[in-house]
């Protein structure tokens, strides 16, 4: 087993990362620039180092965070999510630093990188996908080409794009047109890469993806499916597991479907197939995520599994502890993204010092996050900044107890998306199950409503109220 890990992030992902290591004997070891010397993550690591004062590029020095590693004499990096994670210069020069890295091998994730590349592989395994370019695309004209043979509308998209970000819907010719220069552009300020292909648009589908796990031989198995499909300009919201969309014969197609893909690709270790799924039924692979998912607590909770373990061991050359017929998925789960944003205000990214986080609990509650009495929330990095989860053993039960959790979380100091939560779960079209990736665009009003009275902040004001008049009367 591994014996010391160096975490390659920062925030939630990090504590996450270490809880699971003290419970398998694992030492880890922090990273932190000098805006996180206070952060809870390098408190609770069992070493830290310090990777100098520029406050996010510090995260990004592929040749520091591997010194850092040998230095501390660890065996193994873990890179969370984000910033380096699905980089495959990190993974290689990890690997070529002696070093275990805890995902899949370099090669595979610059393949699945390439949304291109993945879609050939996809095709060639017999995994559904929409018609669409056959490669890269030369320039405008040849993507309106493409677009009149398939039919509108269609997607540009970056080839090495991700995270919502050079994506383009063109509803006729002369929008691709004129689109084509934006997402090259955008494409270009992001990934650093120009390539643009095209596919045909699934207009308003269910966003559903597959948790998957291959060991060191290639063996891959499903963990079932989570439904993303509640997202905003392409940014997930909340995540629910399992889909309510989908019967027993989808589900396992699904999974079979997804056991296929991560085996064409040569998978090792954690990973995800996102598919989409449209009104008539089908799927069509979307891309595959080349790392561990910010939404896995929702696979775990509905299936008791720790997947970062898992990832350890599976990364150490060892078994992870299961196969396919020791998975069984009970109940249901949401994870909601609690982010530091101002719902009315366009969700303005909000900073500031946090004056109280009290997270809920009770039975199928889980928080995972980095957040403090005093931390002081970083205007530097992504706003997210704590994930309730919440599990039930019904779609009712859960809808009742993911109401009293968010009712229950206090975070003050700075805005953020809870009451937004609440007032999706008050929606009825939700609350049936009906809902796909049009959910958010076609309420716009929720994110005006009113947040809810907060009987404890009442009784906070009346009694700053009293405590000022008290204080002014006595020196009067």
């Amino acid at each position: 087993m591994i014996r010391k890990l160096l975490i390659a992030n920062r925030g939630e992902i990090a504590v996450r990362i270490i809880r699971a290591c003290r419970e398998l004997g694992v030492t880890p070891v922090a990273v932190h620039t000098d805006a996180d010397r206070h952060a809870l993550h390098v408190h609770r690591a069992a070493e830290a180092v310090d990777l100098g004062p520029d406050t996010e590029s510090g995260y990004l020095d592929i040749a520091r965070l591997v010194e850092a590693a040998r230095a501390r004499g660890c065996d193994a990096v873990h890179p969370g999510y984000g910033f380096l994670s699905e980089n495959a210069d990190f993974a290689e020069a990890v690997t070529q630093a002696g070093l275990i890295w805890v995902g899949p091998p370099a090669g595979v994730i610059r393949r699945m990188g390439d949304k291109v590349a993945a879609r050939a592989t996809m095709q060639a395994a017999g995994v559904p996908v929409t018609p669409g370019s056959d490669g890269n695309l030369a320039d405008a004209e040849e993507a309106r080409v493409v677009a009149d043979r398939i039919g509108y509308p269609v997607m540009l998209k970056a080839t090495s794009g991700g995270g919502g970000r050079g994506i383009r819907l063109c509803e006729d010719a002369a929008t691709v047109e004129r689109q084509f220069e934006r997402v090259r552009s955008e494409a270009t300020r992001a990934f650093g890469r120009t390539e643009i292909f095209l596919e045909k648009a699934v207009l308003n589908p269910r966003h559903i993806e597959v948790q998957i796990l291959a060991d060191a031989a290639g063996r891959a198995v499903h963990l079932y499916e989570r439904d993303c499909s509640i997202q905003r300009r392409h940014q997930k919201l909340l995540e629910i597991a399992p889909s309510p969309a989908l019967t027993r014969d989808q589900r396992e197609h699904l999974g079979a479907l997804a056991v296929r893909a991560a085996e064409a690709a040569g998978y090792r270790n954690a990973g995800t197939v996102e598919f989409l799924l449209d009104h008539e039924g089908s799927f069509h692979f979307m891309e595959m995520n080349t790392r561990l998912q910010v939404e896995h607590p929702v696979t775990e909770m509905i299936t008791g599994i720790d997947l970062v373990q898992a990832q350890l061991r599976v990364a150490a050359g060892e078994p992870p502890g299961f196969t396919q017929a020791d998975i069984h998925p009970r109940g249901m789960a949401i994870e909601f993204r609690i982010n530091a944003e101002d719902p009315a205000n366009d969700f303005r990214p909000d900073t500031g010092r946090i004056t109280r986080f009290v997270p809920p609990g009770g039975p199928g509650v889980r928080t995972d996050s980095a957040l403090y009495d005093g931390y002081v929330i970083p205007s530097n990095f992504d706003s997210m900044c704590a994930k309730l989860i919440v599990h039930a053993d019904t779609w009712p039960a859960l809808l009742a107890r993911c109401q009293r959790a968010l009712n229950d979380l206090e975070l003050r100091g700075v805005h953020s998306t809870v009451p937004y939560h609440l007032a999706i779960l008050d929606d009825p079209d939700f609350r049936s199950g009906h809902f796909d990736t049009g959910f958010i665009e076609a309420r716009p009003g929720l994110a005006h409503l009113r947040p809810r009275p907060d009987p404890r902040r009442r009784a906070a004001l009346v009694a700053a109220a009293i405590a000022a008049h008290h204080g002014l009367h006595t020196w009067a």
